[in-house]
Formats: C-alpha cells, structure tokens, sequence
C-alpha cells in the first residue's frame, strides 16, 4: 500500500510539471500538486507509527 501512495503522488507531481510549463489551467494544476503532498505527508505519518 506504500508503494502504491508514492506512485500516486510521483503521478500527481509529474503532471502538476507538465501542466505547469505546457498549459495555462493553473487551479488544476495547482489541486494536483496539493493533492500529491498531502499524499505524501500521510504516507510519512502513516509510516512513522509503524
């Protein structure tokens, strides 16, 4: 199940990237970036207790 978190949030990450320097939709991108590190930040906390 980690994995698969971290595969999500590198997903969001990557096309929060594209988007940023290949497209002008700036709230979806910025929504998938938030989305992406708060993935992140649970998979640590998540992570931590074990």
């Amino acid at each position: 199940m980690n994995n698969l978190l971290y595969v999500i949030a590198v997903i969001l990450i990557i096309g929060w990237a594209f988007g940023f320097f290949f497209y002008s939709a700036t709230g979806i991108i910025h929504v998938l970036l938030v989305i992406a590190v708060v993935v992140i930040l649970l998979n640590v906390i998540r992570g931590s207790r074990v």
